[in-house]
């Protein structure tokens, strides 16, 4: 059974650099001006943070799988565009059954990826392009093949409580069954039997990625060892993965039943009040917070260090990783998903504009938004938006106020290939839904090959067969063909970055509006510098608006950024009463007052 001890909740450092700070009412984005430069803002702040599918970036050696000194040769491409921070999905030892989610050392290189060598070059060479590196952190569990499980199977006094261990029960059969009826987010049974020693282990995941104990000190000390050891590496900070699910309640009692389904081993038939969103987890962002902080202070030569975490979680819950009402600090960016989770191709303008003020009016003062558009763990956004909305779609994220996440590949609008065989499929959760349901679930046709070229295999790796198919439609979506284009999704996507430098978007008020049921737009302003407007039709069908109102006058719109398929280019002077936009059509525009 758990562990009895109770982690103390960790005091908090108090944060002396300014923060974006959200005013009300209107929704008016300032800031805590702390000096007179314009570049007042902490690194992250206003940062585009760039994940790396490690897999699926580059192949440096030819083996099909991409790795370190692939995303190293690649920097420089990184640094061209405009970006400055990026987050490596795990590159950790691991057998790969979740494909690096499931460590088996965390202080080790996975052997495919490269080396621990490898890793400090690229820190170092990332470093030298003014590019900070990011960890993917995986702390709720660890693989089946870690030592501290090997040793807790063996009830080494050491590790027998780094993990979740129970005992089983008899049913009215007298055969023993899971303790109770908890289900593993990739179906099943979330508890697995261990022979050797005669009891249950939890695994809210894979059976082969044991939940780990945090009730016990051991295992938070363990954790932290880990983290410094990478922080004394180099790197910048950590996302943290499913960090709501670091606990479960100590009684292990049934979960109540949601009604959502009838399938007893389906994640959605219980309601997880006793394994997700408990209040220890917050206790353990705040330590880890704390740690960090204090690392950064002990290293004031070096950038402050931050923390990302991802949690599908209710609303209020985000707000409190932010900052309890206690005023006590946690992570810097609990991850925003509302764009993966609440809008989609069928959305209209009420919808984005709802899903953005929401965010903002229950954001902590003091603190930066994000925004994340899309990820490893779902569709991409030319396949949930339409690819005729990536342009408009990267417009949004990349003009709102505070922290912007793009996942590899949507700078150019590539698109989940959703044809791979069921032979090829890699995902766990794909194949445990079977041969006939797969294509349902699996995560796989968003997590193919990074589309650099035309050449074979998109020039990602010169093998025979690559880890995941590569989407055929490389042919003509890919890096190379859209830097040579005239017009391009690429080189919309570098345009919004340098765009992103201006002051006004770096610190200027915001606010966001519905037109229409089709058409939203959001404005930043800033004194002394000219407002910066952009534009989204969300609909199939050109609309005609007049947005007068909108900016306070019948000024000149002078357009900033277009889309690939827009008839406007950059410079061109609009009227503001009369502004066409196409089906699904994005536009920046600089406001001329009359």
């Amino acid at each position: 059974m758990f562990a009895a001890q109770q982690l103390n909740r960790a005091t908090q450092l108090i944060l002396i650099c300014s923060l974006l700070w959200i005013e009300a009412p209107g929704l008016s984005m300032s800031s805590l001006v702390s000096s007179q430069t314009e570049d007042f803002i902490d690194w992250w702040q206003h940062a585009v943070f760039y994940q790396i599918y490690p897999r699926s970036f580059k192949d440096s050696n030819g083996d099909g799988i991409g790795d370190l000194q692939g995303i190293i040769s690649k920097l420089p491409y990184l640094a061209e565009t405009g970006i400055t921070a990026t987050w490596l999905s795990p590159i950790f030892q691991s057998p790969m059954v979740d494909f690096g989610y499931d460590i088996s050392d965390y202080k080790a290189i996975q052997p495919e990826y490269g080396s621990m060598a490898d890793f400090e070059q690229l820190v170092h060479k990332a470093s030298s392009l003014g590019i900070k590196i990011i960890l993917d952190f995986v702390p709720n569990h660890s693989s089946d093949q870690h030592e501290w499980f090997k040793k807790s199977v063996a009830r080494d006094p050491v590790y027998e409580n780094f993990y979740v261990w129970a005992d089983g029960k008899k049913d009215e059969q007298g055969i023993r069954q899971p303790p109770n009826n908890w289900q593993s987010v990739f179906y099943g049974s979330a508890w697995e039997w261990n022979e050797q020693r005669q009891q249950y282990y939890l695994h809210q995941f894979t059976k082969e990625q044991p939940d780990l104990n945090y009730r016990n000190p051991a295992v938070v000390q363990a954790m932290d060892e880990v983290l410094l050891f990478w922080l004394n590496k180099g790197v910048a900070g950590f996302r943290i993965d499913a960090v709501n699910h670091l606990y479960e309640n100590e009684d292990l009692a049934d979960e109540p039943l949601s009604g959502k389904t009838a399938d007893p081993l389906s994640y959605e038939y219980t309601k997880h009040v006793h394994t997700k969103d408990l209040p220890e987890v917050l206790a353990m962002v705040q330590h880890w917070r704390q740690l960090l902080d204090d690392y950064s202070a002990k290293h004031p030569d070096g950038v402050t260090r931050i923390m990302m975490t991802e949690a599908y979680a209710d609303l209020h819950v985000l707000m409190d990783y932010y900052e309890t009402a206690a005023g006590v600090r946690g992570s810097q960016l609990p991850f925003n998903f509302h764009f993966i989770t609440d809008v989609d191709g069928d959305s209209d303008a009420r919808d984005f504009v709802f899903n953005v003020e929401k965010w903002l009016i229950y954001m902590p003062r003091g603190h930066a938004a994000n925004w994340v558009m899309g990820n490893h763990d779902n569709p991409r956004v030319a396949s949930r938006f339409g690819s005729a909305s990536v342009d408009a779609m990267n417009m949004l994220l990349l003009t709102l106020p505070g922290v912007a996440v793009t996942y590899n590949g949507e700078e150019l609008g590539m698109e989940d290939y959703r044809e791979i065989s069921w032979e090829d499929t890699v995902d766990p959760p794909a194949r445990n839904a079977g041969k006939k349901d797969y294509k349902k679930v699996s995560r796989d046709p968003e997590r193919t090959p990074f589309q650099w070229s035309n050449a074979s295999n998109a020039g990602f790796s010169t093998a025979a067969k690559t880890w995941l198919p590569v989407n055929p439609n490389y042919l003509v979506l890919n890096l190379a063909a859209q830097q040579e284009a005239a017009r391009s999704h690429y080189k919309v996507y570098k345009a919004l970055l340098e765009l992103r430098k201006l002051p006004t978007l770096r610190r200027g008020r915001f606010n966001i509006e519905a037109l229409s049921r089709a058409v939203f737009a959001l404005r930043r302003t800033l004194k002394d510098y000219e407002t910066i407007v952009t534009i989204i039709n969300v609909s199939a069908k050109e609309q005609l608006i007049n947005l007068t109102d909108f900016i306070n006058g019948p000024h000149t719109l002078i357009v900033e950024v277009a889309g690939v398929d827009s008839t406007y280019k950059p410079g061109q002077a609009l009227s503001s009463s009369a502004l066409a936009l196409a089906p699904h059509e994005g536009l920046i525009c600089r406001l001329i007052e009359a």
